[in-house]
């Protein structure tokens, strides 16, 4: 994640000289080239080096079919005599950085507010037609052509119970679900309520039930995979009532169906129960349609927040709706990756000076111990930035939203866990879009008090905000954006609806200080268009079907016309 990465969109090392002149030219023993009158210094032993490489080229024609190994050894070697390293720019860049390797996002802003702000006349609503109809192709759920909507008159005797542990954050423990109720199908076997694992970073201490409708999951479920809250007593006592007692089988990850049946199923029937933990990512993205189906099931109409949840989010997605009146009812909603513990685990590079270095380098041994400071181990804030690594500051977000012309009257939702430096980088986006809301302002303090402390269940309440917006802006990926995206593709006939912008595009124009402002909105439409037309996408063999639940879990209606309007169920 953090070494070098080779420089694209337009940046590139100086050229080398061109030879077509060869019998004019030569180099002086210092290693400098003549031409003429002119005479270029090559700075650094890098650019000697290259210099004499093409030079050999030159002379013995028939190594040029070494020429491209040749230019691409160059530009890395260039790259590293560059040193894209906190040094150079710490201080706020020097005359080598290469562009889009410094955060210079603030002094854009304040070359381009002006126009910005004299756009500020609400006359365009871009939310009404931010979407090209005639691009999108009208898809709807189809789960029964997969898992029949019947199922089976009378499930089989089950091989034995099935206990797994999901891990991490809200939609980590989502991912574990499914693909645990997809492994109790295979192998026919009872799935025991999975048990949720307090993870360091999370911090969560919330039960399945406090999370998701325990009931509904197992009512849905009847008919398919058999779901009980926990062990029979008898099954129990003969491990001591301890389920730390049960086998833990340690299954590689993205393990394939044939490795649970030959691995797994024989150990089910011997013992009957086995455990797995940690579950997550432990079965493969390619499986069979049937097993395919049950994972569709499971997230998309058996997985449905709690009630409590379900209540307060119903609320914060009509009030959002009420407050977007201006724009016929329609929002943006933005899922923001800028917290502390983000920040410093990007090992990007902002505008914080001594300061902002000090509480990162507190940050990351706080959470990773030592894994940052490990001999060898080389942090390049510049080529983290220039490769679209780092995570969009809200200012950076606003300017993107502004430039792809969202004006400021468009009502925007915020999801977000605790902003780095809030005060700091939220007020130019609040200058930006003025009808900004989050979780703390849709919703009262003795509404938000019972979810206090509880991150995955304020991050269900975003879930369901964003879910149900007419735009969704990613920014820095995670498992938040991945099944929200396919959610919203499953809901909106195919169409994602959203907005994931290419950061490594953004890294060049966020540090271009004199760009004008009608070629920054130029570039930004144009990334808005692409967003737009690649919004229905198939799966892949090695992609998520919680992303892309086509063809898996929807088929393709061509004669069905698109629906207008958002669908306004709470799942």
């Amino acid at each position: 994640m953090h070494g070098l990465s080779r420089l694209g969109n337009g940046v590139s090392p100086p050229s080398s000289p061109r030879f077509r002149h060869a019998r004019n030219k030569n180099t002086d023993v210092s290693g400098n080239f003549n031409s003429g009158n002119c005479q270029v210094k090559l700075q650094n032993f890098a650019e000697k080096l290259g210099f004499m490489i093409v030079s050999a080229v030159y002379r013995r024609r028939g190594v040029l079919l070494f020429a491209p190994l040749l230019y691409i050894s160059g530009m890395l070697l260039y790259m590293g005599a560059l040193g894209f390293d906190a040094s150079r720019t710490s201080g706020g860049g020097t005359g080598l950085d290469p562009i889009g390797s410094v955060y210079r996002s603030p002094q854009v802003f304040e070359k381009l507010w002006p126009l910005m702000d004299a756009e500020n006349n609400g006359s365009s609503n871009l939310l009404t037609n931010v979407w090209n109809l005639k691009l999108h192709q009208v898809w709807k759920p189809c789960i029964a052509h997969t898992v029949s909507q019947e199922g089976f008159a009378e499930l089989p005797k089950s091989n034995g119970y099935l206990i797994i542990e999901a891990n991490g954050g809200l939609n980590q423990q989502r991912l574990s679900i499914c693909d645990a109720v997809a492994v109790a199908g295979l192998l026919n076997a009872t799935l025991v309520i999975p048990i949720f694992h307090l993870n360091s970073v999370w911090r969560d201490s919330s039960k399945f039930c406090d999370i998701f409708d325990e009931d509904f999951f197992i009512y849905a479920l009847r008919n398919h995979v058999k779901v009980v809250r926990q062990l029979p007593e008898d099954l129990l006592l003969k491990f001591d009532n301890n389920i730390s007692s049960i086998v833990n089988l340690r299954v590689k990850a993205w393990s394939s169906p044939t490795y649970y049946l030959l691995k797994v199923l024989p150990k089910l029937k011997e013992l009957g129960a086995v455990r797995i933990a940690p579950f997550s990512n432990r079965l493969a993205h390619s499986v069979p349609p049937n097993v395919q189906g049950l994972r569709c099931l499971c997230n998309f109409e058996a997985l449905r927040f709690s009630e409590p949840i379900r209540m307060l989010a119903a609320k914060m997605v009509d009030r959002m709706v009420k407050k977007s009146s201006k724009t016929s009812g329609r929002y943006v909603s933005v899922h923001i990756r800028f917290e502390e513990d983000m920040v410093a685990f990007s090992c990007c590079i902002y505008d914080g000076g001594e300061e902002e270095k000090h509480e990162m380098d507190i940050a990351r041994e706080r959470s990773w111990r030592g894994k940052f400071r490990r001999r060898g181990r080389v942090i390049r804030p510049g080529a983290n930035r220039v490769d679209g690594k780092c995570p969009l500051t809200p200012l950076e977000v606003g300017m993107m939203l502004r430039g792809m012309g969202f004006e400021n009257n468009t009502s925007l939702y915020v999801a977000a866990g605790k902003i780095y430096k809030a005060e700091k980088y939220m007020t130019p986006l609040k200058q930006m879009f003025p009808r900004l809301e989050s979780k703390v302002t849709l919703a009262s303090t003795e509404e938000l008090a019972p979810f206090e402390g509880h991150s995955s269940r304020l991050a269900a309440l975003d879930y369901t905000v964003c879910l149900y917006s007419e735009a969704f802006v990613t920014t820095q990926g995670g498992n938040f954006p991945h099944f929200l995206v396919g959610h919203r593709r499953y809901l909106y006939e195919g169409h994602a609806k959203t907005i994931k912008p290419d950061k490594r595009k953004l890294a060049l124009l966020f540090d271009s200080p004199d760009i004008r402002w009608n070629d920054f909105k130029s570039q930004l439409q144009d990334m808005l268009h692409h967003s737009d037309t690649k919004g229905v996408e198939l799966k892949k063999p090695s992609s998520s079907l919680y992303t892309f639940p086509m063809p898996d879990c929807m088929c393709k209606h061509a004669d069905v016309k698109s629906a207008s309007g958002n669908r306004r169920r709470l799942v």
